[in-house]
């Protein structure tokens, strides 16, 4: 069976793995190398590094609408395109060259969190389970038919990169499960995604990061997992601006100004939120690396609690 692969960033390797494991890679699809790091070289996407590694070779248009991609395409006579995170949109065009048509590895249980962010949007929400699915890609957006697909519970704890690690694999695997069903003659049955409860997540905004004091502990504590490791929460505190890497919500009734430093010690940093209380464990300071509640108020002998917001 051959396969074309297209991802990017780390999701996807997993996902590529498996693929080349049950079946021929005849080549792989990746973004463009893009500058990163502080001397802003051009970097190699995850996905790239995997293939050149696997020896596969590696495509990187800027983009598939023109007939020049499409014929390089068709030159490779895939059965199957697997598409796990590749950032570009596929022309209806290219989803019809493939014998086998265009497969998606999809990181929330479909229809909800269709878009670019299902992970934590899933975690910012309150969800309490999500998953994978492998869906049979259409021109809609991750509007087509689900084949196979993989719940999980999302932890009480759980961060946007811890859940995002166990969906990586967990993808690898329901991708695994449909292309052994297709080996066998046994293409997986394609289920229609229902009208109702779809939700889109909407791609992650670097000024959603500002954590506003005035919303629900419960709230601002589930964004604070949801956006660890990028962007990562952030909040003015004590007339500095703190990067928040850890934090829970805490059960207490307080009659202080939303972003009032009530106390702190060794459990962290109780702000007033305008419901409840967020207990800062993990912070980071402007230049500093990410350091605990306690250290950071080693350093800030000066406050007397509980301190107003400026």
């Amino acid at each position: 069976m051959k396969i074309v692969f297209a991802g990017t960033p780390d999701f996807a390797v997993p996902a590529l793995r498996a693929a080349a494991r049950l079946g021929e890679v005849v080549a792989v699809y990746t973004q463009p190398d893009r500058p990163a790091g502080r001397g802003r070289e051009l970097t190699p996407s995850p996905v790239k590094r995997e293939a050149i590694a696997r020896g596969i070779p590696v495509l990187q248009p800027e983009s598939l609408k023109g007939e020049t991609s499409r014929q390089a395409l068709r030159a490779l006579a895939p059965d199957l395109m697997v598409v796990v995170a590749y950032g570009l949109i596929l022309p209806r065009k290219v989803l019809e060259i493939p014998r086998h048509g265009c497969w998606n590895v999809h990181a929330s249980l479909l229809p909800r969190w269709r878009g670019a962010a299902p992970i934590q949007r899933a975690i910012e929400a309150g969800d309490a389970e999500t998953g994978v699915c492998l869906m049979q890609m259409e021109a809609g957006l991750d509007t087509g038919p689900v084949l196979l697909s993989q719940r999980t519970l999302i932890g009480d704890a759980e961060t946007g990169g811890q859940l995002h690690d166990r969906l990586a694999e967990l993808g690898a695997r329901v991708l695994a499960d449909g292309l052994g069903l297709l080996r066998a003659g046994m293409r997986p049955l394609a289920q229609p995604q229902p009208d109702v409860g779809v939700t889109y997540a909407h791609k992650l905004e670097k000024h959603e990061a500002k954590l506003d004091w005035h919303q629900p502990a419960v709230a601002l504590a589930r964004k604070v997992r949801a956006f660890e490791p990028w962007p990562v929460a952030e909040a003015q505190l004590a007339g500095e601006r703190l990067r928040i890497h850890g934090a829970i919500a805490v059960d207490q009734a307080h009659h202080a100004a939303p972003g009032t430093l009530l106390a702190a010690g060794k459990a962290g940093l109780d702000v007033a939120c305008g419901e409840g209380v967020l207990r800062l464990r993990v912070v980071q300071r402007d230049g500093g690396k990410a350091i605990t509640a306690a250290d950071w108020l080693n350093a800030r002998r000066d406050l007397s609690l509980p301190l107003s917001p400026v």
